[in-house]
Formats: C-alpha cells, structure tokens, sequence
C-alpha cells in the first residue's frame, strides 16, 4: 500500500466537532474504503451497495443509529440518500455518534450532503495517487511534500533546485516512479511493483467498463451509451485542448445542450478537469474557451486503448493533473486557470492566489530553450496580481534560469 497525504489531515479533522460527519467522494477505486478503514479501525463498516442491508440500515431510528452504530463508516451512501438524513437525526439528537460517509460521485455533495449536512459535516475530496504518495511503499513511509508542495505552503526558494536533476541523491527512483506515473497514472490497484504489465492495462480497461456501467448510471439514465462513449472518446484524443460546444456537437453528431450535460457528467466523476481560462479587466484580449483535461493519463490511455508512447497534448494533461492534485492534497486556496490572448500567446496553467499569480509553461521536450518560456516573458502586464514566479516544465534533466523569475526544471524534479 502506498500511504496518502491527507490522513494526517482526516484524522484532525475528525477530533473536531464539526469532524464528526466526514463526507469523503471522489472517482471509483482512488482508495476511500481502504483510506477509510485504516484512518478509522475501530469504526464499523457498513456496506450501503448491498441492496438487502441497505433496507434494513435505512428503517433505523436516530436512537438506534446511536445505540448500534455510534462510530460507522458507510460506503457508497449515495445508492441510498435517505440514509444521509437518519445521519442528520441522529447528529441533532445526541452528541457521541461520529461517522464517515463513503461516495464515488459528486452527485452525493449537490444535493443530499449540501442540503441536510450543511454546517455539519467536512467533505473531502479523494484523488487517484500522486507522486509523492508513489514514492512510498506502505502506509509506515513518511510522504515528503513535493518541491510545488513546498514552493506553495512553505515559499520554498527556487534557488533550492539542484542544477541537474540527476544530482538529486533520490534521481533514480524519483524518475522511475514518474515514468511510471506518465504510463499508467496514479489508481491504487495498479501501483504494486510486482505487478504484471498486462494486469495493469487489463484493470484499466476494466476501469473504463465498470465506469460506464456504474457511475454514469448513477449520474444519468442512459438507454444507449454510445453517445457518451463517443464523446468521451473525443474528448481523449483532444485533451489539453480548447472545447468549442459546437465544434464538439458536429463531430460527435449530438446537440450542443447534450455535449454540455455530458462535460458535466465527466466534471462530476471525477475524470476530467475543465480549465476555465483566465481573464482579468481587458475581456477583448483572451479567448474565453474552457480547456480539458483527463484526470488521469492511465484512464486516458485506457480510453484510446493506448500502451506506451506520449504525444504533447498528453503530457501536458498529466503534468496539470498532477499538479491539481497534489494542490488539493494540501488543500491549498488556489484557482486554476489557462490564459490564451487573441494574438496567439498561451499559458498552459496559471495559478491564482488571493495575493499573486504563479505561470506554468509545460512542453515535452528534453532540451528547454528560451524559446519554449517566450509565452511567460511580459505576462505581468497583462494580470491583475503581482506574477510570484514563472516555470517551464519538461523532461530536460537541467535546471535553468531564464531571468529572475523564469525557471525552467524537470518536472519530475518539480512535482517530486
């Protein structure tokens, strides 16, 4: 098992007072119910995805709860949302009962959570695996926070980069582990070194189905996914691209309103992150299209039925995705947005603070020029916040310096 950032956080969160409903979602298989049972080993385990139990579980009383289930994780509620009411009841009637809610979909969070538990409860958000957490081989390793990590919380110093990643003391196992990052992304299940190739791709292929057949449902009554299928098919060999609604309907033969809806689907399980672009006073001077990216480069290989081999687009998709997690690991109070002008000059990823910006440039190449941070040069003219620092992230092994505040690092180096 690999240990994971946020217990440390879980677990203060749930001596609190308002810890004593924790709602934990995201995508299917990030590790929730294993996360769940060794922060809370002593809570009891209640499956809500097993239809005769879940009956018997929602005919409780408040006091029942309390006298039979004072300290309970349940997994999947969603499959049964009236048990997140009884959860309420029993949380106004008696003040011991601590629980953990279980659910793989967002849904879970836009109605019955937000509605009956608001105020009380803490809901947290569960992310495939990230570099860091890959790094480690149990749950007794320590997970050291990443250089980004460190630069964001801490305001760690670029000047603290060693000059050639290979002279990191840990190079051959922190680039061993990001190349295995970039090939098969971060899901538990298939993050054991011994395990197979083809059981890796097999799982991921089955990730794909269960996806489909499990959590659309949830979402959406479908009487034929292949729409959906198509779509999401699309949206795999565009990602790190601008979405046009309408280019999207043409090629995919459905509406518009259709396209939408399913973007939404795909936002709330947890597989894409839609990028808004940035703009500040001058609205004339940026395009105004979302970006896309897939959570997870191993569901995207999965999705393109791909084994090995990287195009830019994909790169540039795993490297935002990383860092939108490990972002979300420290629940850091950061807005993620790209910039694109009209005259053709894009940022891949700016990072928005409440009191400055921070510009990532991601290009795959092995050998970074200046060329390659020319969208970075000027860009405090055109924000709203002071521009803290630049980077340029690639597979070149050399840190360099373009100015001082344009860095060009590795970005396993930056994100290990």
């Amino acid at each position: 098992m690999k240990n994971r950032q946020i217990i440390s956080f879980i677990k203060d969160k749930s001596k609190r007072q308002q810890g004593r409903i924790i709602v934990l979602t995201g995508a299917r298989q990030t590790g929730k119910s294993t996360l769940s049972k060794k922060c809370f080993d002593h809570y009891a385990y209640l499956s809500i995805e097993d239809p005769v139990q879940r009956k018997s579980y929602a005919q409780l009383t408040a006091e029942q709860w309390s006298h039979l289930f004072p300290l309970a994780i349940l997994d999947e509620i969603q499959k049964e949302p009236v048990l997140v009411e009884s959860i309420k009841s029993v949380y106004d009637q008696f003040d011991d009962p601590r629980y953990v809610l279980l659910g793989s979909s967002q849904l879970l969070l836009l109605h019955k959570v937000k509605e009956s538990l608001a105020g009380r409860c803490t809901i947290i958000e569960l992310y495939p695996l990230v570099i860091p957490e890959l790094l480690t081989g149990s749950w007794n390793d320590t997970v050291q926070p990443s250089f980004f990590q460190d630069f964001m919380q801490n305001k760690k110093q670029v000047k603290q980069l060693v000059p050639l990643f290979t002279l990191d003391k840990n190079y051959a196992k922190k680039q061993k582990t990001f190349d295995f990052y970039l090939q098969y992304g971060g899901y538990p299940a298939i993050s054991a070194g011994n395990l197979p190739e083809n059981e890796r791709f097999d799982w991921l292929a089955g990730y794909i189905r269960t996806y489909m057949e499990r959590d659309i449902r949830d979402l959406a009554s479908f009487r034929d996914l292949e729409p959906f299928v198509k779509l999401q098919r699309y949206l795999a060999l565009h990602t790190a691209s601008l979405i046009n609604y309408s280019s999207v309907a043409k090629e995919t033969g459905v509406t518009v309103p259709t396209v939408q809806r399913y973007f939404r689907y795909l936002d709330l399980s947890y597989q894409v992150i839609i990028l808004p672009p940035w703009y500040g006073n001058d609205l004339k001077k940026l395009v105004k299209m979302p970006k896309i990216h897939f959570m997870d480069i191993g569901v995207l290989q999965a999705v393109l039925q791909k084994r090995g081999g990287m195009t830019g687009s994909e790169f540039e998709s795993a490297i935002v995705s990383e860092i939108y997690k490990q972002a979300k690991n420290c629940r850091l109070p950061v807005n993620f947005y790209h910039l694109r002008t009209a005259d053709g000059r894009e940022v891949d990823l700016l990072l928005e603070t409440a009191g400055y910006f921070i510009a990532i440039e991601i290009k795959m190449t092995a050998n970074v020029t200046e060329i390659d941070a020319r969208a970075l040069k000027g860009l405090q003219e055109i924000l709203t916040k002071p521009l803290l620092h630049s980077f340029v992230l690639s597979n070149d092994t050399r840190t360099k310096h373009f100015g001082d505040t344009i860095t060009a690092v590795h970005a396993g180096a930056f994100l290990s």
